[in-house]
């Protein structure tokens, strides 16, 4: 593992008394990036300044930073609001159909279910839900699933609701020897886990830009495989067309569509505020090194896991999740005043699907752990 990135603390403004465990539902916004936001907030009254050029060049800097985290082209890259948005494209551009199949672990975040759900109702097919493996981990029970119904697969790095991890690299190469698609939501990793493209690759990946990539919420990224970058996006927008950005010519109407994935962007995906939030966090984790951050954040979740099994409680086991989310879960079911008490405590993490879902950062520290697992023995 990679040298630790040392403690971020004094990028965030968070009370001594709070220890906020919750990254993975929303990360404390570091200064850089609400500095970003508060030039832009202020810049937007000047419009007089805007250029056309102002609606493209920032964005174009911004995928080839994103390219370059993920191991990924730039042409690749379009932004999108949310990860629902960047499934249903991809939904659209994929083919599933009668007597096929869609595969996807039991408890799946939402959004990367209910566009399959869409797709397979409209155009036939059924949608195959892994069961949470009693044991041995998410992957051979995924590899179990992918048969030659298999149309697609849709997989996390880690589970979102306790961290419990996927090998993607191995999801992958079985996906392909049955000539299936492979669809990834790197939300509740990337940033916090290194990911390559290269060595995934996936046909679509799908992220927030917000959770352990620090930017703002509602800005996202959708990265295509060089052979899904002829399709069609979920809007008919001007700024997907090619010439655009001669604002001259733009009554001069074309169904020529922008090279690469950009054909896929959202409508308005220059934000004048969301987007210089977005690059001002997207140079944070450039800096930071997300194998740095994983390094960071081991001992931590470490330390998760030795405390709450020494509790007599059921963590997942560091050998089946990443280093920087764990999920422990009460043999007895969720105790009584539980909730109360980490409210009390000032003490924020997440229950998910009857676990506690503990999501460190690089603002973390011991001590903010030992304060949850002290809240944890005092209700069990």
């Amino acid at each position: 593992m990679a040298d630790p990135l040392p403690s971020q603390r004094h990028l965030f403004d968070i009370p001594e008394d709070v220890a906020y465990l919750n990254c993975a539902y929303f990360p404390p916004m570091p200064r850089p990036v609400r500095e970003a936001g508060r030039r832009a907030m202020e810049a937007a009254a000047s419009p007089w300044g805007v250029i056309p050029a102002d609606f493209f060049e920032p964005g174009e800097r911004l995928r080839r930073a994103f390219a370059d985290l993920i191991g990924g082209d730039a042409d690749g890259v379009a932004f999108v609001p949310s990860v629902s948005y960047g499934v249903g494209v991809a939904a659209r551009n994929l083919a599933v159909g009668p007597g096929r199949t869609v595969v996807m672990v039991e408890d799946e975040f939402p959004s990367d279910v209910y566009p399959w759900r869409e797709k397979v109702a409209a155009e036939g097919g059924e949608i195959v839900v892994v069961p949470r493996p009693r044991q041995g981990g998410w992957t051979p029970a995924f590899l179990g699933a992918i048969d030659e119904r298999t149309a697609v697969v849709i997989a996390q790095a880690c589970h979102w609701t306790d961290g419990s991890a996927v090998d993607l690299e191995g999801v992958g190469r079985a996906t392909r020897s049955v000539g299936a698609a492979f669809v990834v939501d790197a939300s509740q990793s990337l940033g916090a886990a290194p990911l390559d493209v290269s060595k995934i690759q996936p046909d679509f990946l799908v992220t927030v830009g917000y959770k352990w990539q620090m930017g703002p919420y509602a800005f996202g990224y959708l990265w295509a495989s060089e052979r899904n970058r002829a399709g069609r996006g979920l809007e008919s927008t001007w700024s997907g067309r090619k010439g655009s950005e001669d604002f001259n010519r733009l009554v001069d109407y074309t169904d020529e569509l922008r090279d690469g994935a950009r054909r896929y962007d959202s409508g308005e995906w220059s934000n004048f505020v969301l987007l210089p939030m977005a690059a001002a966090a997207m140079d944070l984790i450039t800096e930071w090194r997300p194998e740095r951050v994983a390094a960071y954040l081991e001992p931590l979740t470490a330390r998760v896991e030795e405390g709450a099994r020494r509790l007599g409680l059921d963590p997942i086991p560091a050998s089946q999740r990443l280093s920087h989310l764990v999920g422990v879960r009460f043999p007895m079911g969720e105790p009584p005043g539980l909730r109360r008490r980490l409210a009390d405590d000032k003490v924020f993490v997440s229950l998910r699907a009857n676990a506690v879902r503990v999501a460190p950062h690089v603002y973390n520290d011991e001590a903010d752990v030992d304060r949850l697992l002290n809240a944890l023995e005092d209700v069990i």
